[in-house]
């Protein structure tokens, strides 16, 4: 397997805006000459692959982690721990995230870096001498550095909008490192995935390499973001009827939902592209990489032995009620009232989990007290190391290793791969272009398909054999009343908006917790207003539940037509200026 080792290799050039920044010497660095071999390039790739992880570079670690800026800024999640802890997420919470926001500032000087490490890549494969590396694997090296560029630039793109492209020519030596942000980027970015598309093979020697099938995958997604679902369907088709895994599985949903993070079961059939994560490889004091932008957003406070700053919110668990008779979301109700919880309960005192019917998934997703918590132990109740009246009673798993698998985690290291697409994403947005382009019957096939895995009663939750030791393993009952069903034509006999709120809702279930969620909602907004209504009504809703002090969010708006996107940071603007006019333009509404 390909793992994107943190060994340091020097980035040959840097993009930034100011010339004293540039002409800082660099440590440890070596010439392109030096690196000009097949070898050499290829160490220049795997430190840009290893950028995935979210650290690594200037900028990189938790404070510029995807489950900030994906996570917690949706109706998904919470920031954990105590109150005034982990600062400045609070603000992304909030929605008054500025552009002297330190953490947004991080992750753009993180993301320009990664997309220079892409491009040391190109901008050493031409020197490579004669018989110094064949032409197949030329292209290669140069189709994935293109695709990890394009990446990158997606990224920030679905960040700020407005972003600077800068590919292998720009640098200082050239004089040209004053990028504007006002150019369009999409149709660049699309050129670049459709190059790697076409340029790499179906199938690599290591599974942590993007295939051709990966990178069809992520300019699908790059259309989808640009609404052309003209252009994403045929895509699609084939994506769902051909294609194939860097190791070669035919794309396939795994029988049993959890699966999916097991490090046993990693590199999977669903698996389209996931970020390679290890334990004990020599990285990070010798303990291994660490998920989503560093520091392992495991559960906090739970029986699970780790720190994690990621809570589901009430909403997010509200969402997998089901209705009693047909086993279907409820949709616009499911807000209605609360899953009871143990919010205020000591853990001395008695607590009953929710009876009514449930999505089977709620459990894979969430800690809920009195539930088991993966092979753990039930869920407790508070516990001193977390403040229920900051980030709730809920926990997340997802990122959570079993502890039948002990390698699967070292102190903050993981070895459960972090996916950033999988083939439920591929399905569910089919779903969504088929409705977009009328074709009901088909979306709710494809929404159909993702819920019968969910319904497969031998991928539920268990009770224990023995609460006292969950080694003994599970018994035959369930660990609540789940009761999940499909739909039968309610797409079309319902219409459009029906079906397109269908499609979002299965969305928000399948991929909970996996940082998607404030993306899709800017995705769905298109001018609409959609994504200012659903956050402003999960604002209400969980600044309203009974005895809830919910600190952060006291206060908090969500405010169309400016923060569906993030400030460009202040940082970028100041060094941006050349002749005395600042290159760089800040997004409307944080001037």
């Amino acid at each position: 397997m390909f793992k994107y080792s943190f060994a340091f290799v020097a980035i040959l050039s840097f993009f930034a805006c100011s010339k004293d920044y540039l002409e800082k010497a660099a440590i440890g660095s070596t010439s392109q000459v030096t690196l000009a071999s097949y070898s050499g390039a290829n160490a220049l790739l795997t430190g840009a692959y290893s950028l995935l992880h979210g650290s690594g570079t200037v900028g990189g670690g938790w404070p510029s982690g995807r489950w900030i800026f994906g996570g917690v800024a949706s109706d998904d999640a919470h920031t954990g721990t105590e109150a005034g802890a982990l600062q400045p997420v609070p603000s992304f919470e909030n929605y008054t995230v500025d552009p002297t926001n330190s953490s947004v500032n991080s992750k753009w000087r993180f993301l320009y870096s990664a997309i220079q490490r892409a491009n040391d890549v190109l901008r050493v494969l031409p020197l490579i001498p004669a018989g110094g590396i064949t032409a197949d694997q030329a292209t290669q090296l140069k189709a994935e550095a293109v695709f990890l560029r394009a990446y990158y630039h997606f990224e920030a793109a679905i960040m700020w909008k407005n972003i600077p492209y800068v590919d292998e020519t720009v640098s200082f030596e050239n004089g040209n490192f004053y990028v504007p942000n006002t150019d369009p980027v999409w149709s660049k970015i699309e050129q670049d995935f459709k190059f790697a598309a076409d340029s790499l093979t179906a199938t690599k020697a290591d599974a942590g390499r993007v295939n051709s099938w990966a990178a069809k995958a992520f300019l699908v997604k790059t259309y989808m973001f640009q609404h052309k679902y003209n252009e994403a369907k045929p895509l699609l088709d084939d994506i769902i009827a051909n294609g194939v895994t860097a190791n070669g599985k035919k794309y396939a949903l795994l029988e049993k939902f959890h699966d999916n993070w097991l490090p046993s079961q990693k590199n999977n059939a669903e698996s389209v592209f996931a970020v390679q994560m290890s334990v004990n490889d020599g990285a990070n004091g010798a303990n291994g990489t660490t998920a989503n932008g560093g520091g392992y957003m495991g559960p906090y406070g739970g029986p699970f032995p780790t720190y994690g700053f990621y809570q589901p919110s009430f909403s997010l668990v509200n969402s997998y009620k089901t209705d009693p008779g047909t086993g279907l979301p409820l949709l616009y109700n499911y807000n209605d009232f609360d899953i009871t919880n143990d919010e205020g309960i000591p853990s001395s005192s008695p607590f009953t989990p929710y009876s009514g019917t449930l999505d089977p998934r709620l459990d894979w997703t969430v800690g809920r007290r009195g539930i088991p918590y993966l092979d753990w132990g039930v869920m407790p109740g508070i516990s001193w190391v977390r403040q229920q009246s900051v980030a709730g009673p809920y926990l997340h798993i997802k990122s959570a290793n079993v502890k039948a698998e002990p390698s699967a985690s070292q102190g903050y290291s993981t070895a459960v791969n972090y996916l950033l697409i999988r083939f439920a994403d591929v399905l569910l947005w089919a779903a969504e272009v088929e409705v977009e382009l009328g074709n009901l019957a088909k979306a709710e096939s494809y929404v159909n398909i993702v819920r019968a895995r969910a319904a497969n009663p031998e991928g539920w939750v268990y009770n224990y054999l023995d609460n006292n030791d969950p080694s003994q393993g599970y018994s035959t009952t369930p660990a609540a009343n789940y009761k999940i069903g499909l739909y039968n034509g309610q797409f079309e006999a319902l219409g459009q908006d029906f079906a397109r709120e269908s499609v979002r809702f299965e969305r928000k279930l399948e991929l909970a917790m996996e940082d998607h969620r404030f993306f899709d909602l800017q995705r769905y907004d298109n001018g609409s207003g959609y994504m200012t209504k659903v956050l402003n009504d999960y604002i209400k809703h969980e600044t309203s539940i009974p005895g809830y002090n919910f600190t952060y969010m006291n206060g908090a708006s969500f405010t169309q037509n400016k923060n569906e996107i993030y400030p460009i940071p202040q940082a970028q603007i100041d060094l941006s200026v050349k002749d005395g006019k600042a290159t760089l333009t800040q997004n409307p509404g944080y001037q």
